[in-house]
């Protein structure tokens, strides 16, 4: 019984449900003020994210005569229940997320599918012109980026011999040496993660000066909170899963580690920003080629790459 409530406490307070939505407000907040210092702009608020937050609860949903509404009323709670529960798999106090077992990277990266394509439902069963032209861009893009994505994050366990993400940062951990080898999955990895949350230069989706906001053009009120929310949480999931893959560098304390892991997250962020305040967006075109052409062949070198090492040290 006691093993049980811990087990519910973890879930849904802390390292679990509350814990992510908090941190992802924090880094919302951090993410638009470095990118506005970077713009030479003051930015916003410590409290922005909340109050924006709140603002959308407080706003009326309208729902467009003819979308569906089922589709339009439960893709944002689709999209933020996938991301939550993909976090629950991802190592944050420690090597040891709250559920693991061998194969969860699998479910994670299945669950990390979700989001896309529910924004991609709810553009289309909004049956606006923009909203279903960001849906279209939505889906064009998942087919591009999650090839290369799928291929960096499991070329890592070649060496370490297991699909669970916590025996992999314990791995690598013990072999930080070893860590070093996935720098070209770290890299693919990283762009592609750029490319699934929609951020410059891949925010072609969205684009905001062309379609307006995209597939989400029709959402408002709490129903676009949730969306916002989910959006925030992916970004915390993913850099925890980037942390978690290719920065496995553990001190054996948890209070440390913990610290650490907060550390390795603002490191990531912060890249992500650069890369966001560097460069100006691709078209859907460009986006698909760099793809297929450097992404993809990047994550496949790795992949042979750690074949090979397997093979010649006998892992």
């Amino acid at each position: 019984m006691i093993s049980f409530l811990k087990m519910l406490l973890a879930a849904f307070i802390f390292p679990g449900f509350l814990f992510l939505s908090v941190y992802s407000l924090v880094l919302d907040f951090i993410d638009r003020k470095l990118y506005a210092r970077m713009q030479n702009r003051v930015g916003p608020p410590w409290y922005q994210p909340v109050a924006d937050f709140f603002k959308l609860i407080g706003k009326k949903t309208l729902i467009p005569v003819e979308a569906n509404k089922m589709m339009f009323r439960i893709m944002p709670l689709v999209s933020l229940a996938a991301v939550a529960a993909a976090f629950l798999y991802v190592p944050v106090l420690g090597q040891d997320a709250v559920f693991s077992f061998d194969g969860d990277l699998i479910i994670v990266l299945y669950f990390l599918t979700v989001p896309p394509i529910a924004a991609f439902l709810a553009g289309w069963y909004s049956r606006g012109v923009y909203a279903t032209i960001g849906a279209t861009r939505i889906l064009t893009q998942l087919f591009v980026y999650e090839v290369p994505l799928f291929i960096s994050l499991l070329a890592p366990t070649l060496i370490a011999g297991t699909w669970s993400i916590s025996e992999l940062t314990a791995f690598y951990a013990a072999h930080p040496l070893y860590a070093l080898i996935n720098l070209p999955a770290a890299f693919a990895a990283l762009i592609s993660f750029q490319c699934k949350l929609e951020r410059a230069p891949f925010d072609t989706p969205e684009a905001e000066t062309e379609i307006v906001s995209g597939a989400l053009v029709e959402y408002g009120g709490r129903l676009l909170a949730f969306f916002k929310m989910a959006h925030s949480c992916e970004l915390v999931l993913v850099i925890s899963l980037f942390s978690a893959v290719f920065l496995p560098f553990m001190t054996g304390y948890v209070f440390a580690d913990f610290l650490l892991y907060i550390v390795k997250t603002l490191v990531i962020l912060l890249l992500l920003t650069l890369m966001r305040v560097s460069m100006a967006r691709l078209k859907i075109n460009n986006v698909v080629s760099f793809c297929w052409k450097v992404l993809a062949p990047v994550a496949l070198f790795q992949v042979v790459l750690n074949l090979v090492i397997r093979g010649s040290l006998q892992i």
